[in-house]
């Protein structure tokens, strides 16, 4: 089984995904993180991140492993700093690369080719077209800054608001303009607005839409 959750910027994809892996005893993949990897491999090596064609060369020559919030390249965990603030300019340029994207889906596919769940921007519309469930999980600005902070904070860094709103909105709004695999739901994805709801609601919303998919086959 393939189920694809895709959404912006702490949408609560992630969060959720790992729940929804747990119970239905499939592996989870952040494919968020794999993008993060080259971005910081990207940084370690001095590439620039307005290079497309050594960001692609480095996306096509590392092996990458994603184990619920871990990330590895070639064997080398790259979690430490993953998350680091000074990344966060730099990500959604790499990102948006298209040779990038092509190699980064393309080691996608393979870890869920026996299945998965996995969150990101295009899984279910480039990534697995045909998976068997596919989400896409939406929330207001105020709530994803909310998210966000609560997230920095939980790591112990210091939260700056005003300056994390405008990161979190420039993000989806160049996720949601880039030329390739924007960010936008597949035509038969289930579209859940999570402002109101926790992580268990959306997680219990989910496992029933599974459910009941299973039920009428």
């Amino acid at each position: 089984m393939i189920i694809a959750i895709d959404g912006g910027v702490a949408s609560g994809k992630s969060a959720v995904g790992r729940r929804v892996a747990d119970a239905l005893d499939l592996p989870f993949v952040d494919s968020g993180l794999m993008y993060r990897a080259v971005t910081k491999l990207a940084a370690e090596r001095a590439i620039d991140a307005d290079d497309p064609h050594a960001l692609t060369e480095l996306a096509r020559s590392v092996e990458l492993k994603v184990d619920g919030e871990r990330v590895w390249a070639d064997g080398v965990e790259l979690t430490d700093g993953i998350y680091d603030a000074d990344q966060s300019e730099a990500l959604p340029r790499v990102s948006a690369v298209p040779g990038v994207r092509e190699a980064l889906v393309a080691q996608q596919r393979r870890l869920g080719a026996d299945g998965v769940v996995m969150a990101g921007r295009d899984i279910g519309t480039v990534v697995f077209p045909d998976a068997d469930h596919k989400f896409f999980l939406t929330a207001s600005l105020d709530e994803k800054v909310r998210r966000r902070a609560a997230q920095y904070e939980r790591r112990g860094e210091s939260v700056d608001q005003e300056a994390m709103r405008t990161e979190v909105e420039e993000r989806d709004r160049v996720d949601t303009n880039r030329a390739v695999a924007p960010l936008r739901p597949a035509p038969d994805a289930v579209v859940i607005d999570t402002d109101k709801l926790d992580v268990d609601q959306v997680v219990d919303l989910m496992l029933r839409n599974v459910a009941h998919h299973r039920e009428a086959q």
